[in-house]
């Protein structure tokens, strides 16, 4: 089996950071959310990946290169915009031939990781496999209306009603019967190609169209919330490491990873937390579920259940929590400007002033 991972998005919702970035790249505990993809192929014993990506290709290509880092071969499959992801499916018809393959969000988080859905795609042949979870406003997603035995009946996207709680959140199998149907559908209402058409089209026409559902963690990294929610989920499994410096003045508490080439001086730092290469925590404390980015400065603050991007520095603060700090971003005390006061004064008045 082959897979076919989507990363050319353009991330409306985690705007500012995508004008300049993939969202893929973004980094949870240190590490791009693609990254985390690849490794969830890699585990499930998948060799061929194909990588759609759009306007950030470059980027994407450089970092993530020829997938040997991960036991990978990549191939780059260029979307001039995003079209929809049955439109990547359609541009992908070359490198995915007629294999079976796998259909994955690369901004998805699966703790669990994707080695029991492949290994079910495998074991009960079907036309299309999905995997489902329930959530409490399916109107936000594709939804699926499963009968008993799992087989899938009727697929929408994005319905104000919705007919079920069961929202496709990004793992698909597909056998080569799907590229029929992606010639077969038109663009929607929105202007794309919607892989729930092309599935729904593969249920008219009687294929099998079967249904997987998890209760298991889920997270689609598409806003700083979401983001915040899977580094703490990663940070969970960290375990603690010390190779960069760490002064005696300093105190590490828990499972704290310092990265070589970091240093980590007069501060107080409360795991899980990892703090990247060339990184430099000064007389500050640091609290639990925090990356802190490679080449980042953090002075005299206090931080905690945060993302620093690399380069991002911290002076001054006195506290900041739940916050998505960009590449290179500054974050320090404004100047204390004088004060001023304006004044509405009757006649023969007596004003004392403050100094």
């Amino acid at each position: 089996m082959k897979a076919l991972v989507l990363a050319g998005g353009t991330g409306s919702r985690l705007r500012p950071f995508t004008h300049t970035g993939a969202k893929q790249l973004l980094p949870i505990a240190n590490r791009p959310v693609l990254f985390h993809a690849l490794d969830s192929l890699a585990a499930a014993g998948i060799r061929e990946v194909g990588v759609v990506v759009g306007s950030h290709g470059r980027e994407i290509r450089e970092l993530t290169g020829d997938g040997t880092e991960f036991g990978l071969r990549i191939t780059y499959v260029q979307q001039s915009r995003p079209l929809g992801l049955a439109h990547a499916v359609r541009i992908a018809r070359d490198f995915l031939g007629d294999d079976d393959f796998l259909l994955y969000l690369g901004d998805n988080y699966l703790p669990q990781g994707v080695t029991d859905f492949v290994r079910l795609a495998a074991a009960d042949a079907a036309a299309a496999r999905l995997l489902l979870t329930p959530v409490a406003d399916p109107s936000a997603f594709g939804v699926a209306e499963v009968d008993a035995e799992g087989n899938v009946l009727r697929l929408e996207e994005k319905p104000d009603t919705p007919r079920s709680a069961l929202a496709l959140i990004g793992v698909y199998a597909f056998s080569p019967a799907v590229h029929e149907a992606v010639r077969a559908i038109a663009p929607s209402a929105r202007g794309e190609l919607e892989i729930t058409h092309a599935l729904q089209w593969m249920v008219d026409q009687g294929l099998r169209v079967r249904a997987e559902t998890t209760t298991r963690p889920w997270r689609d990294t598409g806003s700083a919330e979401d983001m915040l929610e899977v580094n703490r989920h990663v940070l969970d499994g960290l375990e603690g490491r010390i190779e960069g410096k760490v002064d005696a003045h300093s105190t590490l508490i828990g499972r704290v990873r310092v990265a070589e080439g970091a240093v980590v001086r007069g501060s107080r730092v409360v795991g899980p937390v990892v703090i990247g290469a060339g990184a430099v925590v000064s007389n500050s404390s640091v609290g639990p579920y925090t990356s802190i980015g490679e080449d980042c400065r953090v002075e005299d603050s206090a931080v905690e259940y945060s993302v620093l991007l690399r380069g991002a520095r911290i002076e001054g603060a006195s506290r900041i929590e739940a916050s998505l700090i960009g590449r290179g971003a500054v974050v320090a005390p404004a100047p204390r400007l004088p004060r001023a006061h304006r004044l509405v004064i009757g006649d023969h008045s007596k004003v004392y002033l403050t100094p």
